[in-house]
């Protein structure tokens, strides 16, 4: 899967836990200041992530990112 794909994927997870449409988010979406930063969905989109991808990704991790593009980089590496 290249980086493309990767982050639909994740744009896509994240605009159904998150209840936002995939247009509205980028890489430089904050989860704090756009998304409204809920640690328990956080949960959920690791959860998704690790369902959908077969990637483990660890919630520190995730919770530790300040933007979408954040995130896809830690599911990138772990890849």
């Amino acid at each position: 899967m290249d980086r493309n794909e990767l982050e639909q994927q994740i744009f896509e997870m994240i605009a159904q836990i998150y209840n936002k449409d995939v247009e509205e988010l980028s890489t430089e979406t904050s989860f704090k200041q756009d998304l409204g930063g809920a640690s328990v969905l956080m949960v959920g989109l690791v959860s998704e992530i690790e369902n959908e991808l077969d990637v483990m990704v660890q919630l520190q991790d995730a919770a530790g990112c300040d933007t979408i593009g954040d995130l896809i980089d830690v599911v990138e590496e772990e890849m």
